[in-house]
C-alpha cells in the first residue's frame, strides 16, 4: 500500500452477490498523525468524500424474475464528511451525512410509456415538502465505529427520516471478526461479522431484531404462515475505510398447507465510493455536543431504530361506505359464494382501524335484523374497539337474539389470535346474567377454547386464563344436575387441562351412560404424554368391564384410546382376545378399527402385528365374526409435506339401528396436526319402535339422537335431533326431512399480519387472511314402514385466501395481491334396511365438483394517485369423486383438475 494520501486505480470488487466495478480516486480516511489500527470506519480530516447511494425493492411470488416483479429504486448523491474526532481517542468522531441530487425510478425498465415516474421530476414525485428534509444533512456521532447518536431536524416526515437512518446505518461496522448486539434502524439486533483481508462481510439475524411493530399469526402450524428472513452486508474496505458496500435483505413467506402461496421481498442497498475533494477544516472541541450546537442548534438527538408511520388514504371508502357497498353479498342466501368470504376478508381489515363508535352505529342501524355475516366480521376484528362495540349490542340478558349470541361466541372461539381482555369478557358473561340456557353452556364451552389458545401463546398465567381454569375445574367438581356437569366436561374438553385429568377418569369410569361417554370422548382428545399407563389402568377397566357394566359407546372410545396411545403387548393382546366375547356388532365393530390400524399402518400397527403371532388371537374364529359395523381409514390428499386424512366409523346395535357415526378429517404439515372436522351423530334406546332387543348395558337407555362436531380444534355445542320416546313420535309424525345445522357462518380462519422495517428505511407489510363460509348440517330419518334408517352429514365449505405485500415510502408504493379460491362440498350418506339380519348398509361419502380460482394484481402507485397495474386470472376445475369406506375399496379418491383459459391484463388507473 502506498503512503496516504495515494492514488488508487479503479478495481473490481466480489461481494458475493453479484460483481460490479469500482472505479474511484481515494485519499486514506485516517488521521495521517496516527498509525493505530481502528476498530470501526476511520475518516481523514479536512476531506469531502463523495460517494453515490441506490436502494432498491423488489416484490414478487417468490419466483425471482425481474419481469415478475413491482418495485422501485431511490438514488442520490452523498457527501460526507468529518467535522469532529476526540482528541482522547481517534475512535470517536462525528460526520455529516447529506443526500443529493435524489431521484426515484423503475427497477424493471422494461416497464418504459407504463413507468409511473416518466415526465415526472422528483419534487413532484416526493414532494418539495419530503425532498427537502431528505437533503438536509444528518449528523452521526460514531464511536469505535458504533452509533453512540443520530441527529436530523425535529417535525421531518417519519418516513423521510427512515430513509436517512437507513443511509445513515451503513456506516455502522467493525473490522474483526466477532458476534455482538447493535442496534440500527433495524433495531436490537444479534450481528456477526467476518472479517477479510480487504472485506468485511456483517450478517444480521433478523429474526432476534428487538423493534416495537404490530404483528400476529396464527398459532396452529398447519395454518400458519411461515417466513424465513436474511440481511448479509458487504464492506470492501480500504485502511480502515469503505470504498464500497452492498447489503440485501430478503424477506420471504409461505402458507404452510398450500404451498403454492407465496411471497417475496427483496431490498438492496449500494453506496460506492467516488472521488474526495477538499472538505470542511475539523472543529476543535471536547463534546461532541458543543461542536453539534455549533454547526447548527437546531439538530436534536433521534433514534436510530425505524419509526412507526401510517401513510394517509386517498379517497378511501368509510366503514359505513364500506358496509353498504357489501351489504348484499352477506345475505344468508349469499353466504355460500366466493364473492362472500371476498368481501367479509376486506371488511375484516377495514373494521381493524374502526373506532368503537362508527362500528356500534352500523350494528344499530341493521335493528331489528341485523346480519349474522356482520356479527361474523366484527367479532373476527379482534380489536378493543370492536369488542366493547359487539358486547353493547348484544344483550344476552335477552333471549331474543339467541342466533346472534351464538355466532358472536363461535366467532370467539374460532379467533385467531385471543387475549386476555376477550377471555375476561367472556368470564364476566358467564357470572352474570344469561337469558338462555343453551348460550350459557356456549359461553362455557368458548371459554375452554379461549383457555386452551392462550396456553399455547404461553399466557398460562395470566389471571383471566387462572380464573378461568377454576371456574371449569371447581364447576366440575361441585356440579350437582347433568346439565352442568356436560356443559364443564364440554368445555374441558376445548381446555384440554392437564390437572382436569382426575375429574375425567371419574366420570369415565364412574359416570351414567351420556355423561361417561362425553368424558371418555374428551379424553380422546389429549396427547400421548397424558395418557399415563394410569389413565390406561382405568381405560382398561371400562373397556373389560371390571367394575360395572358400561355402553358400547363408551368401551369402543376406551379401546381408541389404548390403542392410539403406544400400547402395550398385554393391553393389544387383552383387547384381541376380547373379540367373540362382546355383543355382535361390538364384535365386527372392533375387529374392523384392528383391521383399519393395519391397513393404514398405524403406529400401533407393529405391536398388533406381534400379537397376532399368536394364534390362541388370530384364528378364524375371531376374525371371521359377521356384522354391520365398520372403521375405516384414507387419504383425501397426500404430499411429500402434506397429509389430509379422513376416518369414519359405525357402530350399530344388535338391532340394526344406527348407535353411533363418527367422521373425521385431520390435516397434517409434518408432525403438527389440525383436527378440521368431526361430526358424530348418537342415537339410543330406539330399539322399541322395532320391537328388538336392546343389547347388554343397555337396556334402560332413554330414547334419543343428537349430532356433536369439532370444527377446526373447537368443540361446539351438540344439537339435539329428539330427546324422549315422545319428543321422538312427535317429531317423526313432524318431520319435514331437512338437515339441522350445526355450525353456519364466516370464519377467519388464517390470520398473518407483519409489519417490517426494512434497513433501507422503507416499511414493509404482509397480511395474509383466509376466510371460509360453512355449513355443517345432519339428519337423521326413520321409516317403521320400510323398516330403514338414514343418516346424512353435509359439509358446504367455500374457502377464500388473500395475500397482501406492500413496500411504502410514503410518496410511493408497490404492492402484490393473490386471491386463491374455491367453493365445494362433502356429503355422507348411510342407509340402513333392518327388516332382516344381516341388515343391508349403504354407505356413500362423496365430493363435489370445485371450481379452483387465482388472481393476481401487482401495481406501483404515486401518493399523488397515478399507478400502473397488472393482473393475471387463472382458472380450473376439481373433479368430484367417491371415497371408499370399507376395506374392500381402498383405491384413494383421486383429485383431478380441469385448467381453463388464463386471462392477463395490464395498464394504467
Amino acid at each position: 500500500m502506498g503512503e496516504r494520501g495515494g492514488v488508487y486505480a479503479g478495481r473490481v470488487v466480489e461481494l458475493g452477490f453479484w460483481e460490479w466495478e469500482v472505479v474511484a480516486v481515494m485519499s486514506v480516511f485516517s488521521l495521517s498523525r496516527s498509525k493505530c489500527h481502528t476498530t470501526g470506519l476511520s475518516l481523514n480530516n479536512d476531506r469531502l468524500y463523495k460517494l453515490t447511494y441506490s436502494t432498491e425493492v423488489l416484490l414478487d411470488q417468490g419466483k425471482g424474475k425481474l419481469q415478475d416483479s413491482v418495485g422501485y429504486r431511490i438514488s442520490s448523491n452523498v457527501d460526507v464528511a468529518l467535522l469532529w474526532r476526540n482528541p482522547d481517542g481517534d475512535d470517536d468522531q462525528l460526520i455529516q451525512i447529506t443526500m443529493k441530487d435524489v431521484n426515484v425510478e423503475n427497477v424493471n425498465q422494461q416497464r418504459g410509456e407504463k413507468s409511473i415516474f416518466k415526465g415526472k421530476s422528483p419534487p413532484k414525485i416526493m414532494g418539495k415538502e419530503n425532498l427537502e428534509a431528505l437533503q438536509r444533512p444528518m449528523l452521526l456521532h460514531l464511536i469505535h465505529g458504533k452509533v453512540k447518536e443520530f441527529y436530523s431536524y425535529q417535525n421531518e416526515p417519519v418516513a423521510i427520516e427512515n430513509i436517512k437512518r437507513g443511509l445513515a446505518s451503513l456506516f455502522q461496522t467493525q473490522l474483526s471478526s466477532g458476534t455482538t448486539n447493535e442496534v440500527d434502524i433495524s433495531g436490537n439486533c444479534k450481528v456477526t461479522y467476518q472479517a477479510h483481508q480487504g472485506k468485511v462481510i456483517k450478517i444480521k439475524a433478523l429474526d432476534s431484531c428487538k423493534i416495537a411493530r404490530s404483528g400476529f399469526t396464527t398459532p396452529n402450524q398447519v395454518l400458519g404462515v411461515s417466513s424465513k428472513a436474511t440481511s448479509v452486508t458487504t464492506y470492501k474496505i480500504e485502511d480502515s475505510f469503505v470504498i464500497a458496500v452492498l447489503a440485501e435483505e430478503t424477506h420471504a413467506f409461505g402458507l404452510n398447507f398450500l404451498q403454492t402461496i407465496t411471497g417475496k421481498i427483496v431490498s438492496k442497498q449500494k453506496l460506492e465510493l467516488k472521488t474526495t475533494e477538499a472538505g470542511p477544516r475539523l472543529m476543535s472541541g471536547k463534546q461532541a455536543a458543543t461542536i453539534i450546537k455549533a454547526v447548527d442548534s437546531k439538530y436534536t438527538a433521534i433514534p436510530i431504530v425505524g419509526q412507526v408511520f401510517q401513510s394517509q388514504c386517498k379517497g378511501c371508502p368509510s366503514i359505513l361506505e364500506h358496509w353498504q357497498s357489501i351489504r348484499k353479498y352477506l345475505q344468508p342466501d349469499s353466504l355460500s359464494k366466493a364473492e362472500a368470504v371476498r368481501n367479509f376478508l376486506a371488511f375484516v381489515q377495514h373494521l381493524r382501524t374502526a373506532k368503537k363508535e362508527e362500528i356500534l352505529q352500523i350494528l344499530k342501524m341493521e335493528i331489528p335484523q341485523p346480519l349474522c355475516g356482520l356479527v361474523d366480521a366484527v367479532t373476527s376484528a379482534q380489536t378493543s374497539d370492536s369488542l366493547e362495540a359487539i358486547l353493547d349490542f348484544l344483550d344476552f340478558k335477552s333471549d331474543s337474539s339467541i342466533i346472534l349470541q351464538e355466532r358472536f361466541l363461535y366467532a370467539c372461539g374460532f379467533a385467531s389470535h385471543p387475549d386476555e381482555e376477550l377471555l375476561r369478557a367472556l368470564i364476566s358473561k358467564f357470572k352474570g346474567s344469561i337469558g338462555s340456557s343453551d348460550i350459557r353452556e356456549t359461553v362455557m364451552i368458548i371459554i375452554g377454547t379461549l383457555v386452551r389458545k392462550l396456553c399455547q401463546n404461553e399466557g398460562c398465567k395470566l389471571k383471566a386464563v387462572v380464573e378461568a381454569k377454576k371456574l371449569i375445574l371447581g364447576g366440575l367438581e361441585k356440579a350437582e344436575k347433568k346439565e352442568d356437569t356436560r356443559m364443564y366436561l364440554l368445555a374441558l374438553k376445548n381446555a384440554l387441562l392437564p390437572e382436569g385429568i382426575p375429574s375425567l377418569l371419574k366420570y369415565a369410569e364412574a359416570g351414567e351412560g351420556p355423561i361417561s361417554h362425553l368424558a371418555t370422548t374428551t379424553l380422546q382428545r389429549y396427547d400421548l404424554p397424558f395418557i399415563t399407563d394410569e389413565v390406561k389402568k382405568t381405560l382398561n377397566r371400562i373397556y373389560h368391564q371390571n367394575r360395572k357394566v358400561h355402553e358400547k359407546t363408551v368401551r369402543t372410545t376406551a379401546a381408541a384410546i389404548i390403542l392410539n396411545n403406544n400400547p402395550s403387548y398385554m393391553e393389544v393382546k387383552n383387547i384381541l382376545l376380547s373379540i367373540g366375547e362382546l355383543p355382535q356388532e361390538m364384535n365386527k365393530y372392533m375387529l374392523a378399527i384392528v383391521q383399519d390400524i393395519l391397513r393404514f399402518e398405524m403406529p400401533a400397527s407393529k405391536i398388533v402385528r406381534r400379537v397376532l403371532k399368536e394364534m390362541v388371537a388370530h384364528n378364524y374364529d375371531r376374525f371371521s365374526r359377521s356384522g354391520s359395523s365398520s372403521a375405516y381409514t384414507g387419504y383425501i390428499e397426500r404430499s411429500p409435506h402434506s397429509a389430509s386424512t379422513y376416518s369414519l366409523d359405525i357402530l350399530y346395535s344388535g338391532s340394526g339401528i344406527l348407535r353411533r357415526s363418527n367422521l373425521n378429517v385431520f390435516q397434517y404439515i409434518g408432525k403438527a396436526g389440525l383436527h378440521g372436522s368431526q361430526v358424530v351423530i348418537e342415537a339410543q334406546g330406539l330399539e322399541a319402535l322395532i320391537a328388538a332387543t336392546p343389547d347388554e348395558g343397555e337396556e334402560n337407555l332413554d330414547s334419543y339422537a343428537g349430532m356433536s362436531a369439532i370444527l377446526f380444534d373447537v368443540q361446539l355445542r351438540p344439537v339435539t335431533f329428539f330427546n324422549g320416546y315422545s319428543d321422538l313420535m312427535s317429531k317423526m309424525l313432524s318431520a319435514s326431512g331437512d338437515p339441522i345445522s350445526v355450525v353456519k357462518g364466516l370464519i377467519l380462519l388464517i390470520d398473518h399480519s407483519q409489519e417490517l422495517q426494512l434497513q433501507s428505511g422503507l416499511k414493509a407489510n404482509i397480511e395474509v387472511q383466509g376466510g371460509l363460509a360453512i355449513d355443517i348440517s345432519g339428519a337423521m330419518e326413520f321409516s317403521l314402514w320400510y323398516r330403514e334408517s338414514k343418516t346424512r352429514v353435509k359439509n358446504r365449505v367455500t374457502v377464500v385466501i388473500t395475500t397482501d405485500i406492500t413496500v411504502d415510502s410514503s410518496f410511493v408504493k408497490a404492492g402484490l395481491e393473490t386471491s386463491t379460491e374455491t367453493e365445494g362440498g362433502l356429503e355422507f350418506i348411510s342407509t340402513v334396511q333392518f327388516s332382516q339380519y344381516p341388515f343391508l348398509v349403504c354407505m356413500q361419502m362423496d365430493k363435489d365438483e370445485a371450481p379452483f380460482r387465482q388472481f393476481e394484481k401487482k401495481y406501483e402507485r404515486l401518493s399523488t394517485g397515478r399507478g400502473y397495474v397488472s393482473q393475471k386470472r387463472k382458472e380450473s376445475v376439481l373433479a368430484g369423486c367417491e371415497f371408499p369406506l370399507h376395506q374392500e375399496n381402498s383405491e384413494m379418491c383421486k383429485v383431478v383438475f380441469a385448467p381453463q383459459p388464463d386471462s392477463t391484463s395490464s395498464g394504467w388507473f
